[in-house]
């Protein structure tokens, strides 16, 4: 299993409300790197969501529940969409800063490459951040 990490304006998009809708496409994204990090996506392969902009913290865990497909706000074969579904919320969210103030993040592609929408996450980069919130 991968890890993943995709970002959302929790006005726009908030983790609350895939809880509420049980399911989303994750559409929109028109960048390239983002858009080969969905087409790696596996289904049950884990996400952190993050909400950008307001918040800055990653707030819960979803899951692939379907892998890439054509993604249908576009004609543009390029673009495809993951379906997410919620998974669980973090006991504690873990603001950027605290991601940022972590040594052993300093790799992390949220630190480096911060606009890029959709991340690769390591094995250890997902345990630092489990153990940051406070997770077994």
């Amino acid at each position: 299993m991968a890890y993943w990490l995709v970002k959302s304006e929790p006005s726009t998009y908030s983790y609350e409300q895939l809880e509420k809708d049980k399911l989303t496409l994750w559409d929109g994204v028109r960048n390239y790197a983002a858009r080969n990090h969905l087409k790696a996506m596996k289904k049950n392969d884990e996400v952190f969501f993050y909400h950008s902009n307001e918040g800055l913290e990653i707030v819960a865990i979803a899951k692939v529940a379907k892998e890439a497909y054509q993604d249908p706000s576009t004609d543009e074969d390029a673009w495809v969409v993951v379906d997410l579904k919620p998974h669980k919320k973090l006991k504690q969210s873990v603001p950027l800063t605290k991601i940022k103030a972590d040594k052993r993040l300093a790799d992390m592609a949220l630190v480096r490459l911060g606009r890029l929408s959709v991340q690769p996450v390591t094995d250890a980069e997902w345990k630092v951040i489990m153990e940051l919130a406070g997770e077994k």
